[in-house]
């Protein structure tokens, strides 16, 4: 493999992913296709948009005109769908930008894909497509699909098209699956990096109803392996689970960086709890271990350090994201306007 295409490589995932695959693979060239919404942040990658073995294109994965022209323009060996619609929040105020890219972006992508007879994609999905656990039992890759919300149901339909596409087609892809992310750039719209952004200023964290959800959390970086391992080793029509086996309610977590911050607790507030929101997450990735080598390393006390570390030392980025001035860096690197 000498070029890979990842889309959605502006975001929190996509971006770690590029880093780590520079750096793991001297001989790979990358394409970044990313429409630059409000949590596709260019800054980033401001740090390797100089790299000779890096190259960008700004545009919409559901635009089939786009998409054939930049994948065209060298042989791309392998495209890595990040590019999502991803906010559970944002899909119950207007679901119609989740159905355009996780839905029909995902099917444009892959018309494309099999019209330039690319050899290799891997979408990368959520737990969430699995809908909500009770107290027992761990999501696995044969667990039915049951969305909860707008989101979730259209990396489901998203997902499904893609399943559809390798037993119709014989269309080469992985799909990956996997539990709460956190680690750094991640936009902070999302629980962590809002909450130690919040206490860092004195503000308040909002958490929904008592706190009582209950997620599975993973570093970035073994998820971005995770997705390497996928890609390199996965079983085409496959599905593969990652996850931290770490399990904590919203209330843990919260309590948690508050201490880790040296903040009170009096800074939680609950708020009316989000409708249909899902109780329980958890992930089985045994399956991931067994076929691909690959498992969590990043216990979750290292690595919510070392994210609030990140977040400590980058406060400019934090306050370009909160003020709204990423936006303007994205005029100045590449014209016009988010």
């Amino acid at each position: 493999m000498k070029v890979l295409c990842v889309t959605g490589g502006c975001g929190f995932i996509g971006s770690n992913f590029i880093r780590l695959m520079l750096a793991g693979h001297p001989g790979l060239s990358i394409l970044n296709l990313d429409k630059l919404t409000y949590a596709g942040n260019p800054e980033n990658l401001a740090d390797i948009e100089n790299n000779s073995r890096y190259a960008f294109a700004r545009g919409d994965i559901a635009d089939r005109a786009f998409l054939e022209e930049a994948l065209s323009r060298g042989p791309v060996d392998a495209v890595v769908n990040f590019a999502a619609e991803s906010h559970v929040d944002r899909s119950i105020l207007d679901s119609g930008p989740f159905v355009r890219t996780n839905v029909v972006g995902t099917q444009v992508l892959m018309d494309v894909c099999r019209e330039l007879k690319i050899g290799r994609f891997v979408q990368v999905s959520t737990d969430e497509v699995y809908g909500s656990l009770g107290p027992d039992g761990l999501f696995t890759e044969d667990t039915p699909l049951a969305p909860n919300s707008p989101y979730s149901a259209s990396k489901t339909a998203g997902d499904l098209l893609v399943r559809a596409y390798h037993h119709t087609f014989g269309f080469p892809a992985v799909i990956t699956r996997c539990s709460n992310n956190y680690g750094p750039y991640q936009f902070p719209e999302k629980i962590i990096p809002l909450f130690i952004s919040n206490a860092l200023a004195g503000q308040s964290l909002p958490v929904y109803g008592q706190g009582l959800n209950v997620r599975d959390w993973i570093h970035v970086e073994d998820h971005c392996r995770g997705v390497e391992a996928a890609l390199l080793k996965g079983r085409a029509g496959e599905v593969y689970n990652f996850g931290g086996r770490c399990e904590l309610t919203n209330i843990e977590l919260t309590r948690t960086l508050l201490r880790l911050l040296g903040k009170p607790e009096s800074l939680i507030r609950h708020v009316t709890d989000r409708p249909g929101h899902d109780l329980r997450y958890a992930i089985d990735c045994s399956k991931a271990e067994r076929e691909l080598g690959w498992s969590p390393r990043i216990s979750f006390a290292d690595g919510l350090k070392s994210t609030i570390d990140w977040y400590l030392g980058h406060g400019e980025w934090v306050e370009h994201i909160r003020s709204g001035e990423y936006a303007k860096y994205y005029e100045q690197q590449y014209g016009g306007r988010l």
